[in-house]
């Protein structure tokens, strides 16, 4: 289902969706469009895109193609979703170590459109954090591993 949902292919294209999006969630998925997990979650991502078309623009990145942002949002587990409010990372308190990227595919698409929500009301409030609406069984749990240097 990547394919009905635009992709951006260079760091230049991500930059510009970042600064060019003004008054809208920007959701940047980050997977790969052979794994199965991906699948299911730009499935939902594809069937909400045109009932978020007014609060959200989404996008699919190859994690493998950008591997600057890869590295920079620190991106080891796919597929990996961000969120952006005029050029500014919303984070979300998932109830994991990690409130700036969700991991994993969302269970159902009210999930997802509950959680666009709440960034877009959150953030034209002028918060840079919020809380998920989404039921902590459906978060996937992971913990998240620092080795020193």
């Amino acid at each position: 289902m990547s394919y009905l949902l635009p992709k951006l292919k260079t760091k230049k294209d991500v930059d510009d969706a970042i600064k060019q999006t003004e008054d809208k969630v920007l959701v940047l998925r980050f997977g790969r469009s052979d794994d199965l997990v991906c699948m299911q979650l730009d499935e939902i991502l594809s069937k909400t895109s045109e009932d978020l078309g007014k609060m959200a623009d989404i996008y699919c990145i190859d994690a493998d193609s950008i591997p600057v942002y890869t590295q920079y949002f620190d991106i080891t587990l796919i597929p990996a979703t961000l969120f952006f409010f005029n050029g500014q990372h919303m984070k979300v308190d998932y109830g994991t170590p990690d409130h700036t990227k969700f991991i994993g595919s969302f269970k159902t698409k009210q999930d997802f459109i509950n959680l666009v929500e709440v960034i877009c009301r959150g953030a034209m409030r002028g918060k840079l954090m919020v809380t998920s609406p989404i039921d902590s069984r459906n978060v996937h749990q992971y913990e998240l591993l620092y080795q020193d240097i």
